[in-house]
C-alpha cells in the first residue's frame, strides 16, 4: 500500500516535531539532526562521535555498503565531506550519491572501487580526513551496564498510552521521544497533540502499526533504539534489492540518463510535477507540511506552506487556521493553477483521519483540494473532495479536475470554474493513478485494490471497466495519440501497455521492485519509470516495452516528473532529495 504504514522515510525527517493535531509554528519545520550528534557541539565532539563509528566498525568486523542506514554512515559521510569527496549533507544513508563519492576516494588512494567501505577503506579515509588526529584527545562518552539493563525492555505493567493520558509514565515517553529527536516540547507529563505526533513519528520511522498510540512494540523499539544510541553498534536496516541488470542497455552511454543536480533541503517529496511554464512542484506531505518551488536553475522559487483558514473559503463551521498534508500536483490553463491534493487535514474538528487500511463506512474525515495561483504562488481556492485523496488530474479542456479519493473509494469530479465538486463517482477499494485522454471525454482510473482500470466518460460519468490488466494497478500515463495506456502494477514489479481499442493486454515488462510513478516523453516513445524498493528508475522503449536503462538514485524515489523543452528527469526521492537527470 502507498500510504503511511510502508514509507520509508530518512530518520531526519521522521524526527521533525509537527505537532500534527494542532498548530504547527515554523520552528517545526527544519530537519534535526540525528540525535547521536544534535546533543553536542563543536569539532572535538564531532570527532568523537565519527571515531566512535570507526571503532565499532572495526571492532564488529563488518563493512558498509551501499543500501545501509546507520550512525556509521553519518560518520562516514562526515569523512567523505572532510576528504573532500562529498558535497552533500550527511543523511545516514548509504545511496548512490555515498557510493560514488567512496568509490572516487578509492581510485585515488588505489585500493579496489568496489564501492564497499572495509578495513582498508576505512583507515585510508581516517588518514585522508584527519579524524582520527582530532579525537586521539578525547574518550566517546559512555552508558552504565545497569543504565543499558534497565533500557532493554519496558516494565511488563506498563499499560498503553494515548491521548489524553496524564501520569509519570508519559513523562517517562516524552522524556524518551525527547532524547532521540523526536519530541521537542517541555516535558509535562500530558500525552497531548505534540506527543502523539512524535509517537507517530517514532512509528513511521520504525515501521510499527501507526497508531499514535504507545503500546509495547512502541515500548519496545523505543527501548530498543536508545540502548542502541547508548553504545553506538553498527545497525544496519537494509530494504534494498539487488538490481538485476537491465534487458539492454543504450549502445552509446552518452545519449543515456545522466545525472546532474541533486537538490535537498527541508524535503520530504511525495512527488515532484512540472507545471508547463518553467516550474517544478514538489509536494511534501506532513513531514514538512509544504509544497516547494522550483525553477529550470534548481532554485527554490518559495516555499509554499499547506495552512490555510478554511473560513476564507467558505467553510464557515471551522475558524482559524489548518494545516494540509501535500500529496499530488496537476496543473490546468497554460500552466497558471496548480491542483495539489492534501491527504488529512490537522486542526480542531478533524479527528477520524483515514489510514492505508480503511473503507468508506469508517467514515473517515474529508481532506481538501487547493488551487494555487503559479503567478504569485499563493493559495487562492480550496476545495473540499473525499477521505485521503490522493491523484490529481485536469481534462484537457481544463473544465474538470479530477481527484482520486483512497478512503472513500471514489473519484471527485471538480468544476474548475465554479471551484466546487459536482459529483462524486464510487469506484471501489484504493483508487490510485488517472489519466485523461486528449478529447477530454474519457478518464481512466487505477483502482490498486483490484486487478481493474475503471473507464469513466466525462460526459455522463458512467463507468466501464478494462478489467484483468494485472495485479494492483498505481499509475497511469496516456500516449498522445490516445491508442495506448500504459499502467505500473504495484502489485507485480511490472508495467504494461494496454491496446485502448482492443481493450486489452499487448505487453509487459518487469522494470525493478515496487514500480510508482512514471513519466511519459513528449513524443511518447519514452517510458520513465521510479522503482521504489529497488531505489532505480527504468528507462522504457514503448515500441517495444524495452528496459534501455537503469539508473541509482537515492531511498525510495516516490515522484517523477518530465521537461520535454529541457529533456529533464526530475525524480522525487521520499528519503529527502530530488534528482535530476538529463536524457
Amino acid at each position: 500500500m502507498d500510504t503511511l504504514a510502508y514509507l520509508h522515510l530518512a530518520e531526519s525527517y521522521a524526527a521533525s516535531s509537527n505537532s500534527e493535531p494542532a498548530t504547527v509554528t515554523d520552528s517545526d519545520l527544519y530537519i534535526p539532526q540525528p540525535a547521536w550528534i544534535k546533543n553536542h557541539s563543536g569539532a572535538i565532539i564531532l570527532a568523537v562521535s565519527v571515531a566512535l563509528g570507526a571503532v565499532n566498525l572495526s571492532n564488529q568486523a563488518m563493512a558498509l555498503k551501499r543500501g545501509d542506514s546507520s550512525s556509521q554512515v553519518v560518520s562516514l559521510q562526515q569523512k567523505l565531506q572532510a576528504a573532500g569527496y562529498l558535497q552533500h549533507k550527511p543523511t545516514g544513508y548509504f545511496g548512490s550519491i555515498t557510493e560514488t563519492a567512496v568509490r572516487n576516494f578509492q581510485k585515488a588512494k588505489g585500493l579496489t572501487p568496489d564501492g564497499i567501505v572495509g578495513p582498508k577503506t576505512l583507515a585510508a579515509l581516517e588518514s585522508s580526513s584527519g579524524w582520527d588526529k582530532i579525537a586521539s584527545s578525547s574518550s566517546p562518552p559512555t552508558t552504565s551496564p545497569d543504565v543499558a539493563q534497565q533500557q532493554q525492555s519496558p516494565p511488563t505493567s506498563q499499560r498503553s498510552l494515548r491521548q489524553g493520558d496524564k501520569n509519570d509514565q508519559v513523562i517517562s515517553l516524552q522524556q524518551q521521544l525527547q532524547a532521540i529527536g523526536y519530541f521537542k516540547q517541555p516535558i509535562t507529563g500530558y500525552f497531548d497533540a505534540a506527543t502523539q505526533a512524535a509517537v507517530i513519528k517514532f512509528q513511521q520511522a520504525k515501521r510499527l502499526t501507526i497508531d499514535g498510540i504507545a503500546g509495547p512494540q512502541t515500548f519496545s523499539a523505543l527501548k530498543s533504539h536508545s540502548s542502541n544510541l547508548a553504545s553506538a553498534p553498527v545497525v544496519t536496516t537494509k530494504t534494498q534489492v539487488p538490481v538485476k541488470p537491465p534487458t539492454a542497455t543504450t549502445s552509446k552511454p552518452s545519449q543515456g540518463m545522466k545525472h546532474i543536480k541533486t537538490i535537498s533541503g527541508n524535503i520530504s517529496p511525495k512527488s515532484v510535477v512540472y507545471s508547463g511554464n518553467g516550474l517544478f512542484f514538489a509536494q511534501n506531505m506532513m513531514y514538512n507540511h509544504t509544497i516547494t518551488v522550483y525553477n529550470r536553475n534548481y532554485e527554490l522559487v518559495k516555499e509554499i506552506s499547506d495552512a490555510v483558514d478554511l473560513s476564507q473559503y467558505g467553510y464557515s463551521k471551522v475558524k482559524g487556521k489548518y494545516r494540509g498534508a501535500p500529496v499530488e500536483a496537476s496543473f490546468s490553463h497554460n500552466g497558471k493553477y496548480a491542483w495539489v491534493s492534501n491527504y488529512k487535514m490537522y486542526g480542531p474538528g478533524f479527528n477520524n483521519p483515514g489510514s492505508d487500511n480503511c473503507y468508506p463506512a469508517q467514515k473517515t474525515d474529508k481532506s481538501f483540494l487547493y488551487r494555487i495561483n503559479t503567478e504569485t504562488l499563493d493559495i487562492d481556492q480550496v476545495i473540499q473532495v473525499g477521505s485521503v485523496p490522493k491523484y490529481v488530474a485536469t481534462s484537457a479542456d481544463e473544465r474538470l479536475i479530477l481527484v482520486s479519493n483512497w478512503c472513500s473509494w471514489d473519484l471527485s469530479v471538480v468544476d474548475a470554474v465554479k471551484n466546487q465538486e459536482i459529483k462524486r463517482i464510487k469506484l471501489g477499494k484504493y483508487p490510485r493513478g488517472i489519466a485523461v485522454d486528449g478529447n477530454s471525454e474519457t478518464a481512466y482510473v487505477a483502482v490498486m485494490g483490484s486487478y481493474d482500470i475503471a473507464q469513466v466518460s466525462l460526459r455522463d460519468f458512467s463507468v466501464k471497466w478494462l478489467k484483468n490488466i494485472g495485479r494492483s494497478p498505481r499509475h497511469l500515463n496516456i500516449d498522445p495519440s490516445g491508442e495506448y495506456l500504459y499502467a505500473s502494477l504495484n502489485g507485480e514489479g511490472k508495467v504494461v501497455k494496454i491496446s485502448l481499442p482492443q481493450r486489452k493486454v499487448i505487453d509487459k515488462v518487469f522494470t525493478g521492485n515496487a514500480p510508482r510513478s512514471m513519466a511519459l516523453s513528449d513524443d511518447g516513445q519514452i517510458l520513465y519509470v521510479v522503482n521504489y524498493k529497488e531505489h532505480t528508475v527504468s528507462k522504457v522503449r514503448t515500441r517495444d516495452m524495452k528496459v534501455l536503462q537503469k539508473v541509482n538514485v537515492e531511498a525510495n524515489p516516490i515522484g517523477i516528473t518530465y521537461d520535454p523543452k529541457t529533456r529533464e528527469v526530475w525524480v522525487a526521492c521520499y528519503s529527502g532529495n530530488i534528482m535530476i537527470f538529463q536524457d
